[in-house]
């Protein structure tokens, strides 16, 4: 597939509707039928504990009509004084019953208005808690990890960085689709419902304070839009792009990429690696599966491993990268190792050993 002009894709980027919104993480809450059954029952509760009240002290009060409270009345009265309404017509007379109305009838009228309107009450303050979750979100979120498209190889991604130590808190994931979005939102993560290819979207997902971006769209085109928007938005974060043509990973180098990931490439090679030897297929896999079993480290090389050779170390030494080559352990050019100098190594993760990644402060 052969990407169209960059002009061409940014306006017709610009044509699509700017709507995204911002979802944080949030504990389950009961269904909304079950709340509002829950609050009828409640109301009806006061309501009978009101008119039993009034029944068991009908002597004190007066009846306009026949001057006789039954069980009836008593009801009625409950329900007019509950709802404020009020008629008159059944009034308390006695000292007795008027303590009664003070001290019981009015509070319980104060709870039954109070379950009525409690719905809308708990909207507005649900507003207002998730406006100030929000606020306080962006505020302190810093060196995150973005994660833009939240399908199988985003989702595969996320799991992978998580494994290593990352909190859920420290994840954004960024997807035009709302089902998606819930879907990370049930794990942990926050998530911005949008086009990633428009600065706005972005933007919401803090990229510019953003340590690391993972771009796993479905479309070569769009994940070279969201490179070229995030590397503007962000000059320093380490993006990390896939595609699933080979033709195209250049042009996603080109956007601002620091790594580029054939997807389509990748899969056929490790199942021919696979047909040609099952076990060295295993072992890739193993690998590429973060957290348990065989794991590769990137790590910073300790001043006591600074003079030794790769082979001299208590680590499988796979790669050194110097500066901005990367040389194997074999390469005569490694010589020995320097403090500046950083190590790809193999490591067995367990249970009681886990690899966090080095936290080194990105240039």
């Amino acid at each position: 597939m052969k990407l169209a002009g960059h002009d061409a894709m940014a306006r017709q980027a610009d044509e699509r509707t700017t709507t995204y919104r911002v979802k944080l993480p949030r504990r389950i809450v009961e269904r909304p039928l079950r709340q509002v059954a829950r609050r009828v029952l409640m109301a009806l509760s006061v309501l009978v504990a009101t008119a039993l009240i009034v029944w068991g002290d009908s002597g004190g009060y007066n009846d306009t009509s026949d001057g006789v409270v039954d069980l009836l009345d008593s009801f009625y009265y409950a329900t007019v004084t509950l709802s404020t309404t009020g008629y008159g017509d059944i009034v308390p007379v006695s000292d007795f019953a008027r303590l009664i109305n003070i001290f019981i009838i009015t509070p319980l009228r104060v709870l039954f208005l109070i379950i009525l309107v409690g719905t809308t009450l708990e909207v507005l303050t649900e507003r207002t808690r998730e406006e100030w979750r929000l606020n306080r979100w962006r505020s302190t979120l810093r060196d995150h990890v973005v994660v833009v498209g939240f399908g199988t190889k985003g989702r595969s991604a996320v799991e992978t960085v998580c494994a290593t130590g990352l909190k859920p808190e420290q994840v954004v994931v960024v997807d035009p689709s709302a089902k998606a979005i819930e879907a990370a939102t049930a794990l942990g993560y926050a998530g911005v419902t949008g086009d990633a290819t428009r600065s706005s979207v972005l933007l919401r997902a803090e990229v510019q304070r953003a340590r690391k971006i993972i771009v796993a769209t479905q479309r070569d085109d769009t994940a070279v839009l969201v490179t070229l928007t995030a590397r503007q938005l962000n000059r320093a974060a380490k993006i990390v792009a896939c595609v699933r043509e080979e033709e195209n990973a250049p042009l996603l180098r080109q956007s601002g990429a620091d790594a580029v990931i054939t997807s389509a490439s990748a899969a056929g090679r490790l199942l021919g690696l696979s047909v040609l030897s099952p076990h060295a297929g295993m072992v890739m896999e193993d690998l590429i599966q973060k957290g348990s079993g065989l794991d590769l480290v990137e790590r910073t090389v300790t001043k006591p491993e600074v003079g030794l050779k790769p082979r001299d170390t208590d680590d499988l030494v796979v790669s050194v990268v110097r500066g901005h080559r990367m040389l194997g352990y074999d390469d005569p050019a490694v010589g020995t190792l320097q403090l500046t100098d950083r190590l790809i190594t193999i490591a067995r993760v367990t249970p009681t050993r886990q690899v966090v990644p080095d936290t080194k402060p990105l240039p």
